[in-house]
């Protein structure tokens, strides 16, 4: 350890205490005062036989070496010198080594081992610190930027599909739209169609009725065409039943030549009437007859009265149509609907 030049030494004064020390709290008990001893070869008395010098507490020592060490540090950190401004003489103090303070930290204060350069480097650090900090602020900016272009297209990758999800639904309204509206059209097309044709068949039957007429004015249907039993000789019904009472008047169809007039058989007494297509129309059962063969009439012509002749249960008109003047006769309700006549 260097030592300062010996300096004359100060009066011993043990009430008097250095307001400025460098402990921890108040001095301890085994921190003095000390006064400074600088031997010298004039002091230092001749060694007469052996002497054992006592050990110091090392605490003591450790702990004041720790607190120099400290001070010393900070007043040459600060680039000043220390001067107490107690007005008291200057005392001479022992600077220590530099490793040997290192030493002290390491042992006694679990600080890290760090190089006395260290101080000196704090600016570097702070200057590198800022400049890291920017460079991680640029990156931050950079990485924020990035993201944000990303998300942007993002979005307007998804407003692009919304819009062509859109678009494709309004293409395939309208397409259905369009489909409905043609298949409105056709269905109007074809109703209108049907109700022009009603309305034709609807013209063209009031003029057939002013041409054709009911052969029985007043009457009951009670018996159709097709019906089975075992009164008909074919085994089913042939014709269509008109019942009356007896003497009830019949009326030719429509205009046309008589072409039989006389007794059938089952038939009764019967009138064919030929119509110019050559449709033949049979009134059977008739009590009477008031027409000729080859006799011409009209519509509405009186041809007969209602009888019960031939094969019958009871008065009534049985008509048969014969198309063509074929043997098997058509059910008659049909034929006189659609001659615009509804039995």
């Amino acid at each position: 350890m260097a030592s300062n030049q010996p300096a004359p030494a100060a009066p011993y004064m043990p009430s008097q205490r250095d307001g400025e020390t460098f402990g921890y709290g108040g001095p301890g008990t085994d921190e003095g005062p000390w006064e400074e001893w600088n031997p010298t070869e004039d002091s230092l008395n001749p060694v007469r036989g052996r002497h054992r010098v006592g050990k110091q507490r090392g605490g003591g020592l450790a702990r004041s070496s720790t607190v120099l060490g400290v001070g010393v540090i900070a007043a040459v950190g600060a680039g000043g010198m220390a001067s107490a401004n107690t007005g008291k003489p200057p005392v001479s103090i022992s600077l220590p080594d530099l490793s040997s303070v290192t030493s002290l930290f390491g042992e006694h204060s679990g600080a890290s081992k760090a190089p006395a350069s260290a101080l000196g480097n704090v600016a570097t650090v702070s200057t590198e610190s800022g400049r890291s900090g920017s460079a991680g602020e640029t990156l931050r900016n950079r990485i924020m930027a990035q993201a944000g272009r990303q998300q942007g297209q993002a979005d307007s990758k998804a407003a692009a599909a919304a819009v062509a999800a859109a678009d494709q639904q309004v293409a395939t309204a309208a397409a259905k739209a369009e489909k409905e509206a043609a298949a409105k059209a056709a269905d109007a097309k074809q109703q209108a169609e049907a109700d022009a044709k009603k309305q034709a068949e609807t013209a063209k039957l009031a003029q057939l009725a002013t041409q054709y007429q009911l052969p029985v004015v007043s009457y009951t249907i009670t018996g159709t065409f097709g019906q089975a039993g075992s009164m008909w000789s074919s085994g089913y019904h042939t014709g269509l039943d008109f019942a009356a009472p007896t003497g009830t008047l019949i009326k030719a169809i429509h205009s046309g030549t008589i072409t039989e007039a006389g007794w059938a058989g089952a038939y009764g007494y019967r009138t064919i009437l030929t119509l110019d297509d050559g449709t033949e129309l049979w009134f059977c059962h008739q009590s009477s007859i008031n027409v000729k063969v080859g006799q011409k009439v009209a519509t509405g012509t009186v041809i007969g009265r209602i009888g019960a002749t031939g094969n019958v249960t009871g008065p009534h008109l049985h008509l048969e149509v014969h198309p063509d003047g074929q043997p098997t006769g058509i059910d008659p309700m049909p034929w006189l609907r659609s001659k615009g006549l509804n039995p």
